[in-house]
């Protein structure tokens, strides 16, 4: 098993890069925020990396955090989901973000991510929901996060990305007795600067 790759960065492609491992190139595909973290070409990289074999293909997965990592096997763990669409997952939102989309039980913002449908993100909540609400989420965070569900689905709706949706959630005022309307006109707020 290959459980981690320290080398130079060889290339740099959209959806993974090479490394150069004392004369061997390790193709890895990668989320994009791991993408975004690595250094330039040339530069020495360390990768925690998951081995994905099939009977026709062996292919390497590359996190910059072991946290990534986990979130990336547990991922896989559920029936129908395979690498590709674990990787798209962590690519479309923070690791913080797909953790508490799961754990709320928030279908919507699970569904914004290509490839995931009703019935997958159904499937991700019922078998990964105790699994990351015990060892990923606070209690506190998961009842502010249930409290914005609705929040996030209407920026949702009118075009935000669930990332960016999540981040203006992430700004609002905890407790307090707002509205949804007023949750909504504040979380706006947050895209017009």
């Amino acid at each position: 098993m290959i459980a981690s790759l320290h080398g130079t960065l060889e290339s740099l492609g959209s959806e993974g890069a090479v490394v150069n491992v004392n004369g061997l190139g390790f193709r890895v595909y990668m989320p994009t925020s791991t993408l975004s973290s690595l250094a330039g070409i040339g530069k020495v990289v360390h990768l925690h990396t998951h081995l994905h074999l099939r009977e026709d293909s062996a292919t390497i997965y590359g996190f910059a955090t072991p946290d990534e990592l986990r979130l990336f096997q547990t991922l896989i763990s559920v029936s129908g989901l395979g690498p590709r669409l674990a990787l798209a997952m962590l690519s479309a939102m923070s690791l913080e973000q797909l953790v508490m989309a799961i754990a709320t039980a928030n279908r919507e913002l699970l569904t914004v991510v290509p490839g995931v449908g009703k019935k997958l993100a159904e499937r991700l909540i019922l078998e990964l929901k105790d699994k990351v609400a015990v060892g990923w989420v606070s209690a506190p965070a998961i009842e502010l996060a249930e409290a914005n569900t609705d929040v996030l689905a209407a920026l949702t709706a009118l075009g935000y990305s669930a990332a960016e949706a999540s981040r203006a959630v992430a700004g609002l005022p905890a407790g307090g007795e707002m509205t949804l309307e007023e949750k909504i006109k504040l979380a706006l707020q947050y895209f017009g600067g």
